[in-house]
């Protein structure tokens, strides 16, 4: 009998592995044509701003930069024209300045004097370098699994924006107080916030399962198993766990979508339209209209970080511009 459990045991795990289904496109254009180019090193870390090089060199969303960190450091941000590096542990560094700090910092984003940061233990601060002191430091609930694309703080006019890792956008005025606290997603596992922006004076943000904007008093929600989410003009495009690719507007509203079964999409990218690297080793191209797309094969190291920023995605040791 026990053979007979482990027999049966057996055959549906097998059967599972057969059934497992992949993006399989019925046909493809060839391989993507666009001049390729090495990277100097490969990417170490990455977050949704930028990447590490295990040369201590950096990718922002300027592109390559050839300005180098310090070993056992980790690229956080570029913001107000400066590098903000972590080394996870008790220290940042502003360009070649070092700053100690009372935890990990995890996020960052400087204006002028003011730096804003975020900690592992999902606590903020707004620190004037300047004068060296604490403006504001707030403690929130514990986020013990966070997904690795945390977002960095935002400055808008005279207000910070803080994205926490327990599903929340923290307001904080001109005069260092919190004034308003934005709930984006408070019961999801993976529920830090991944991605935030400001666009024509709405704010959007996004968590692993839900896309928020809000603007003119307004504030709209909805629910999405995101896989990657980007803006572009007055657009955001959502690629989602079950293989849609939606266009929407600033409020949210879908403007188009396409849905591609069994498609697990890495990372999307806008080049003069938009693309959807997957991971079976394609390349979606889609109309600005979402009327037609192609498919490209592109091989790609699956098992490697890769990273979109803009029109490049950075993959392997290699990049590529897209058209």
């Amino acid at each position: 009998m026990k053979n007979l459990l482990l027999f049966v045991s057996l055959v549906f795990i097998l059967a599972g592995c057969a059934t497992k289904e992949h993006f399989e496109p019925e046909d493809t254009i060839g391989s993507y044509d666009n001049t390729k180019a090495n990277l100097s090193a490969q990417i170490t870390s990455m977050n949704k701003d930028g990447a590490t090089l295990d040369n201590g060199e950096i990718i922002t969303k300027r592109g390559l930069s050839k300005f180098k960190i310090p070993e056992g450091y980790n690229f956080l941000n570029i913001s107000d024209d400066k590098v903000i590096s972590s080394n996870y542990k008790d220290k940042i560094l502003i360009d070649k300045q070092e700053i100690e700090v009372s935890g990990v910092v995890v996020a960052a984003s400087l204006k002028d004097n003011k730096l804003a940061l975020l900690y592992s233990d999902n606590s903020i601060e707004l620190r004037d370098i300047a004068e060296n002191k604490t403006l504001l430091k707030e403690y929130f609930n514990h986020s013990f699994v966070n997904d690795t694309r945390i977002a960095n703080p935002y400055f808008m006019s005279n207000i910070v924006l803080f994205p926490t890792l327990d599903g929340r956008i923290i307001v904080v005025s001109s005069t260092n107080k919190i004034v308003k606290n934005i709930v984006v997603d408070p019961d999801g596992q993976f529920n830090n916030i991944t991605f935030l922006d400001v666009i024509n004076d709405t704010l959007v943000a996004a968590t692993a399962n839900k896309v928020i904007s809000v603007g003119d008093g307004v504030l709209n929600l909805k629910n999405y198993n995101v896989r990657d989410i980007i803006a572009h003009g007055s657009y955001i495009y959502i690629a989602t766990i079950d293989g849609q690719i939606i266009k929407t507007d600033i409020s949210l509203n879908i403007i188009q979508r396409k849905k591609y079964k069994y498609a697990k999409v890495y990372a999307l990218a806008y080049g003069t339209s938009l693309y959807a690297l997957e991971s079976q080793g394609y390349l979606i191209n889609i109309s600005d209209d979402f009327k037609s797309d192609a498919v490209y094969d592109f091989g790609f190291d699956n098992e490697r970080k890769v990273i979109a920023l803009g029109d490049t995605i950075y993959y392997d040791d290699e990049y590529i511009i897209l058209k």
